[in-house]
């Protein structure tokens, strides 16, 4: 810690930089804690720290997670503080969370991502990466082309679905990553289908939060099956692993003990040999004083050749001893022969036991790759049970689009109908207006009294009229409620046909029984508003005959 302190303090003095006080205060608790973990979170970097900061990293080998959490960089500030971490071995947590990144932050991330080969977690909430297009696709290529980082936040990037089939590609090639947070962005249906199609073909992804990205539930679940089987496969991969592990351990503990049963034999067999060679040593020892004193004994029966009688007597008995001594030696090698016949049948039946312990392990180790063999045959049936699932989804969805499609088409016939019959009264309104204006400003000089009555009329008419728009617009809300109930119900539907397919044409026909219905019901409603404006228009002409009958009351007040 003080040296990474000291080299920053170095850089900075040689880099004509005054240090930043918030950064050598970060530096002291790190160093005070003797902690391995950079945290700046919260503190505004300018470019000239981050200048520094990037040529510290590029020597640095202390700190394994670094925290950059809402500093306020600048796209200069981030392009010099990544383009320093390109090369570092020792950093393996990056947390840049809410720096607003943006084009350039993209484009050198994915440089970060292609060039670094020790980062693991990358943490990117609350940015804007997915705005541009070309620099989020230079993010993606990089991702591709990583094998080292497992854990990716990308929280409230405004990814829309274009940025959603890039990082899909991404994901086609990479192998390593096995996290991937994309909540509350803009992926939608297609960016969903997208990630689903790259999820088919990566193996490595076990935990993917999809929230808050106006996604189906269909296509939500869809990617939590991929996931789940990459979970599973991972876990039946593990376990292979293990046992695998496991015999070739227990293989080694049976040479090893083999080999020191293979040891301890030679061992004894040495000291057999050992023994059996002092034995001869002692006998040929015996032999030579035997043959001394046969010498000793030849010469004094050469020297006493008078003395034969008394000689011819030791003669005798030294012979009888010369063949006990001989009966010994038989014996001795007797007995050698059955030792050596004992270890020979010893070392058969060991060897023996080794290639029946041997046989077992190969037959233990033929039965695991039938079992693996099986369990693969599993999945590979279970991922095609899948995708038969995936055609049926796909084949409902086209049937709902449809069925969605016809309604629509009915709501704007009947909203066409509506609209029309709202012109035709209000341009029969405007006409009457327009007549009432005129007989008022004609008879307005001489009676001042009929023009308020007739004000007032007006008044009552535009009341009624502004009721009229109000129920109108009444309407339109009911109808626009009652497209996003049957919305509601389609999807209830869809979900019970995934169930049951039977229960499913059963609950369809009951669903477009009671659009019809509600259909019915607008039609009803329609043609009441129908007879309110033919009420109208019948109040207005007996306002017209009103109107008649004052202008005859005038003229005959003219006359």
């Amino acid at each position: 810690m003080e040296d990474f302190r000291q080299m920053y303090l170095q850089l900075c003095k040689e880099g004509g930089v005054e240090p930043q006080e918030s950064v050598v205060a970060v530096l002291q608790e790190s160093r005070a804690a003797h902690s391995s973990r950079l945290d700046l979170s919260g503190h505004s970097l300018s470019t000239d720290t981050c200048t520094i900061l990037a040529r510290s990293f590029q020597k640095d080998a202390v700190f394994t997670e670094v925290s950059l959490s809402d500093c306020m960089l600048t796209e200069e500030g981030i392009k010099v503080l990544l383009a320093g971490l390109f090369h570092n071995t020792s950093v393996k947590c990056l947390d840049l969370k809410g720096n607003n990144l943006r084009s350039t932050g993209a484009e050198v991330l994915g440089k970060l991502l292609g060039c670094n080969k020790t980062m693991l977690r990358l943490v990117l909430e609350w940015n804007a990466l997915g705005v541009w297009e070309e620099s989020f696709s230079l993010f993606c290529d990089g991702l591709a082309s990583n094998n080292t980082l497992t854990h990716l936040d990308l929280r409230n990037n405004q990814i829309n679905h274009q940025g959603a089939s890039e990082l899909a590609l991404a994901l086609r090639h990479n192998s390593t990553l096995e996290e991937l947070d994309l909540r509350w962005n803009n992926i939608g249906m297609l960016g969903g289908r997208a990630l689903l199609e790259g999820l088919q073909k990566n193996k490595s992804i076990v935990q993917l939060e999809m929230a808050g990205n106006n996604i189906p539930c269909d296509l939500l679940k869809a990617l939590g099956h991929t996931t789940g089987h990459n979970t599973e496969r991972e876990f039946t991969l593990r376990e292979s692993h293990n046992k695998t592990y496991v015999l070739s351990r227990e293989i080694q503990t049976l040479k090893e003990e083999k080999g020191r049963q293979f040891f301890s034999l030679m061992e004894t067999i040495d000291r057999q040999k050992e023994e059996m060679g002092r034995s001869s040593r002692s006998t040929s020892a015996q032999i030579a004083q035997l043959q001394e004193a046969l010498n000793e004994r030849k010469s004094a029966i050469n020297s006493l050749v008078a003395k034969l009688q008394m000689t011819e007597a030791a003669l005798a008995l030294s012979e009888q001893k010369t063949q006990s001594t001989g009966d010994l030696l038989s014996r001795m090698e007797a007995e050698r022969e059955e030792q050596k016949k004992q270890q020979n049948r010893l070392r058969k039946k060991q060897e023996e036991e080794k290639s029946l312990r041997e046989g077992k392990l190969h037959r233990e180790i033929q039965n695991l790759m039938v079992n693996n063999g099986q369990l693969r045959n599993k999945v590979e049936e279970l991922e095609c049970r899948c995708k038969s699932q995936q055609q049926q989804i796909f084949e409902l969805k086209q049937e709902h689009t449809n069925s969605t499609a016809e309604l629509k088409m009915r709501l704007t016939k009947a909203e066409d109908r509506l609209e029309s019959e709202k012109r035709r009264s209000k341009r029969a309104l405007e006409d009457m207006e327009g007549l009432r204006h005129k007989e008022v400003e004609h008879i307005s000089q001489r009676l001042e009294e009929t023009e308020k009555a007739l004000q007032e009329r007006i008044f009552k008419l535009e009341a009624q009229r502004i009721h009229l728009e109000e129920e109108l617009s009444r309407t339109k809300a009911a109808s626009v409620t009652g497209r996003a109930q049957a919305e509601e119900e389609l999807g209830k539907v869809r979900a019970q046909m995934r169930l049951k397919e039977q229960e499913r044409v059963s609950s369809l026909e009951e669903k477009l029984r009671s659009l019809q219905s509600s259909m019915q019901a607008m039609q009803l409603h329609c043609s009441q508003q129908k007879q309110a404006i033919s009420e109208l228009q019948a109040k207005n002409s007996h306002q017209s005959i009103e109107m008649d009958g004052l202008r005859r009351w005038i003229e005959e007040l003219q006359q």
